[in-house]
């Protein structure tokens, strides 16, 4: 049984980042490629969340800047041993800017700052967009010379934090670069990026890694019954690490639907709202699978039991409302009891009031 006083899982963008792709096998055969086929200034990798597109806007980056002679460097890939290598490791490089919500700053490794403050000096909220003064901060970075590269890189992550000004602001250096400026865009949302800067930009998609491949890697970080939280992250490896290391086992996953369905509160002690969202948009899902005779997605081996077909719809529709507005700040414990309401109305706890088939 979970806790209640167990901390919510990490979501994938708040986990402790991995120090380099190489800590990530699955990452070797699209980097090498990427150096090989690269034809433009700017890259946008994309791919689901929880695979590693900022530890790959990285490794290019360091591959780019290393200081090794190429010749000596297989397939261009970065050495890892010199002075650049190691500034980029530790994200102070002088040729080398890092752009992320003032939120994602400590999860991606940065030194939080001062910008979390109004002019008159208040702490407010740090903010989840990239905004508008910070594209205009690394267009004054790109124009200075290189400190000692001979080229600069801007890695934008996730680029789908842009607000519409700061994308726009983007869009005019993206067509005229200075210098030999490069751009890496890494986003789980490509199309919510204006079309015009994603058609400026070289597309590096990334899949998620063979299941084999994933297993294997979480089990070599000591995650165990790793099958079971890698379905519960949507196949996603790092996102099912991240729960891991929030103390979320298998056996504490499994046992949700139960949990839910008895109306336990309890259950999501301490989560934050998004993402007890999120979880219930999985189980609500997999029961919709279950009510169409189908195997559950992310809650292999529990009982997940069928229901009504037109309440579980929409159920689903409220619980996308939801996630629009969940990082409102609500009253979490009153929300969460409201979500478990609706769980109930929509005929968690009973199976179909009438066979799917004889249904008008």
């Amino acid at each position: 049984m979970v806790s209640s006083t167990r901390r919510a899982p990490a979501a994938a963008a708040e986990r402790a980042p991995i120090t380099t792709a190489a800590d990530l096998p699955w990452l070797a055969e699209p980097l090498a490629q990427t150096l090989a086929t690269q034809r433009s200034h700017a890259l946008l990798v994309h791919g689901p969340t929880g695979v590693g597109q900022f530890e790959m806007a990285l490794a290019l980056a360091r591959s780019w800047l290393c200081e090794t002679p190429a010749g000596e460097r297989p397939a261009g890939l970065a050495c890892g041993r010199c002075g650049s290598c190691h500034l980029v490791d530790e994200h102070s490089h002088p040729d080398l800017r890092l752009l992320v919500p003032e939120a994602m700053r400590a999860q991606v490794g940065l030194d939080a700052d001062d910008a979390a403050s109004d002019d008159d000096g208040k702490k407010r909220k740090p903010s989840r967009e990239i905004k508008v003064e910070q594209i205009r901060a690394a267009i004054n970075f790109s124009e200075l010379t290189a400190g000692r590269a001979s080229l600069k890189v801007l890695v934008v992550y996730p680029a789908e934090a842009l607000n519409t000004v700061a994308a726009n602001a983007l869009l005019k250096t993206l067509e005229e670069p200075p210098g030999t400026l490069r751009f890496v865009l890494a986003s789980a949302a490509p199309q919510a990026l204006p079309a015009t800067v994603r058609s400026r930009c070289q597309s590096v998609p990334l899949r998620p890694p063979p299941a084999d491949q994933a297993l294997a890697w979480l089990e070599s970080q000591g995650v165990a019954q790793a099958g079971v939280l890698l379905a519960a992250s949507g196949q996603q490896p790092l996102a099912a690490l991240a729960h891991h290391q929030a103390g979320l086992d298998g056996a504490s996953w499994l046992a949700l639907p139960t949990r839910v369905a008895a109306g336990d509160a309890g259950v999501f002690a301490n989560w934050p709202l998004p993402q007890v969202v999120d979880v219930l948009q999985k189980l609500c899902h997999d029961r919709l699978l279950a009510t169409l005779g189908l195997a559950p997605r992310y809650f292999p081996g529990s009982t997940v039991p069928p229901g009504d077909l037109a309440r579980l719809t929409a159920w689903a529709a409220a619980l996308r409302r939801h996630a629009r507005s969940a990082e409102h700040p609500w009253s979490a414990g009153l929300a969460i009891e409201a979500l478990l309401v609706e769980a109930h109305a929509a005929d968690f706890t009973r199976g179909p009031s009438a066979p799917i088939h004889s249904r008008p």
